[in-house]
């Protein structure tokens, strides 16, 4: 009886002790996963002879952004001293029109090969599949060819089509295994009133689509923006995303190395993606998990 009552008396302490030592590892591990942020964060804010006469942990004498002000307006990249300001619009130009488009074609995709089922639907699906595993590398060449006979090499528009196209494979496979998990009867319904593809489409699938369409967009924007290998391979000069400028920016050996300014710049490329995770990041799970039970 004694050993029961001891027992049961120490089991709240072994949780507790447990508990604590459970977010004392969390915490360790956190900082050291944000450590490197601060890093880039404080430094982005210090002047260079603070930063030689420093050290890389030390807060900032001063909040000072004119690292920042230099990095997205003065900075030389190149033969240009523009700053990333034009660069990071060029982003925003490709990024936003090809998330648009692969995730509408990914959505009209999927929703063919669930609900309109062909004959060859499987192997036209397993074709798309397979385009998630082809390395960036291969289609370069092939895709340099086709901009170049479509007559938009070295342009902003020429990065939409490959993004987009590239992309679609990622978003079909999104969409059509959410759509696997909406009742046929919906569309059987919709179909015998007289409804067409596109009209159940618009006005039956699209407004259930909500949580994976937060899945293609988070995906595909993360993906375009981040990018570095299409822009450097397709673009030249003023026609460049913000990535590329970024690395010939940090790569500027001219004068004295600017290590704030590069802290800046790394931070300004970044902040449309961090900014999207930030505010969705909690729905792109959701959606993922959305579709992984039938039902």
């Amino acid at each position: 009886m004694s050993d029961h009552l001891s027992l049961s008396t120490a089991r709240p302490g072994q949780q507790m002790l447990l508990r604590g030592l459970l977010w004392a590892v969390l915490v360790l591990f956190a900082v050291w996963f944000l450590l490197p942020a601060y890093v880039v964060v404080g430094t982005s804010m210090k002047e260079l002879e603070e930063i030689r006469s420093g050290s890389l942990l030390a807060l900032p004498h001063e909040l000072n952004f004119t690292a920042w002000r230099h990095a997205w307006s003065e900075a030389c990249i190149g033969v240009e001293c523009t700053g990333l300001e034009p660069y990071f619009w060029n982003s925003v130009r490709m990024a936003l029109p090809a998330v648009a488009i692969s995730t509408l074609l990914g959505a009209l995709t999927g929703f063919a090969l669930t609900k309109f089922r062909f004959r060859g639907a499987n192997l036209v699906f397993a074709l798309i599949l397979f385009g998630c595993f082809v390395p960036f590398q291969v289609v370069i060449l092939p895709m340099a060819q086709t901009l170049g006979r479509l007559g938009i090499t070295n342009t902003v528009y020429g990065l939409i089509l490959v993004h987009s196209v590239y992309g679609l494979a990622f978003t079909t496979l999104f969409f059509r295994n959410y759509y696997v998990t909406i009742p046929d009867e919906l569309v059987r319904a919709a179909t015998i009133d007289g409804a067409g593809f596109f009209t159940i489409f618009w006005r039956i699938i699209l407004p259930l689509s909500p949580p994976i369409i937060v899945v293609s967009v988070i995906w595909q924007f993360t993906q375009i923006w981040n990018d570095f290998l299409f822009g450097a391979s397709f673009t030249t000069g003023g026609a460049q995303p913000v990535t590329v400028a970024l690395n010939n920016l940090v790569n500027t050996t001219t004068g004295v190395k600017q290590y704030n300014v590069d802290m800046a710049a790394a931070l300004i490329t970044a902040a449309p993606t961090l900014f999207v995770y930030i505010v969705a990041g909690r729905y792109f799970v959701r959606g993922l998990t959305a579709g992984s039970v039938k039902g």
